[in-house]
C-alpha cells in the first residue's frame, strides 16, 4: 500500500498532467483528502483545511473537489447529510443512513446484488447503489420506534 505522501504526488502528477496549476491550497486541500479515510464533507474538508491553512476559501475546496472527481479520484454519493466525497478504490459498497439518529452503515456490493438484480429484472434499469444513501432506520432506533 503506497503512503499518503506518495498518494498525495500520484495526485498531482494527474492534476499537472491536466494543466492545472499546484497552488499551496490545491496541495493541502489534495493532502487533507488523501490522508482521509472513508467519507469527508465540502464543509468538512475546508474546516480541516483551513486548520492548517486559514487563507483556503469554501469555493477552492469545491472546485478541487470536482476536478478530482473528473480526474476520476475521488467519487461522491448522496447521503442524509448531503453529498460527500471518498476516493473511488473505496466507492465499492452501498450507503444505508438512518434518518432518525444519524448513524451510517454500509452494505457491500455482494450484499447488495440481489436489490441491482431486481431493479434490472423489473425494469431493465441498471442501478449505481453507491452514488447514494438508502434511508431508513438502524436496528437501535428500529427498536425504540416499534417499542
Amino acid at each position: 500500500m503506497a503512503t499518503t505522501d506518495a498518494l498525495v504526488e500520484d495526485v498531482i502528477e494527474i492534476l499537472r498532467r491536466r494543466g492545472l496549476r499546484m497552488t499551496p491550497q490545491r496541495r493541502a486541500i489534495v493532502a487533507e483528502i488523501m490522508r482521509t479515510q472513508g467519507h469527508i464533507s465540502p464543509t468538512a474538508l475546508t474546516r480541516k483545511v483551513q486548520d492548517t491553512m486559514p487563507g483556503v476559501n469554501a469555493s477552492t475546496v469545491y472546485r478541487t473537489l470536482a476536478l478530482l472527481e473528473e480526474a476520476g479520484v475521488l467519487a461522491h454519493a448522496h447521503l442524509e447529510s448531503g453529498a460527500e466525497y471518498h476516493r473511488v478504490e473505496e466507492a465499492g459498497h452501498v450507503h444505508l443512513s438512518c434518518s432518525r439518529c444519524g448513524a451510517e452503515d454500509d452494505l457491500s456490493l455482494e450484499e447488495a446484488a440481489a436489490l441491482s438484480q431486481l431493479i434490472e429484472q423489473h425494469r431493465g434499469f441498471l442501478p449505481d447503489l453507491t452514488h447514494f444513501a438508502i434511508s431508513g432506520l438502524c436496528a437501535d432506533c428500529r427498536r425504540e420506534a416499534e417499542g
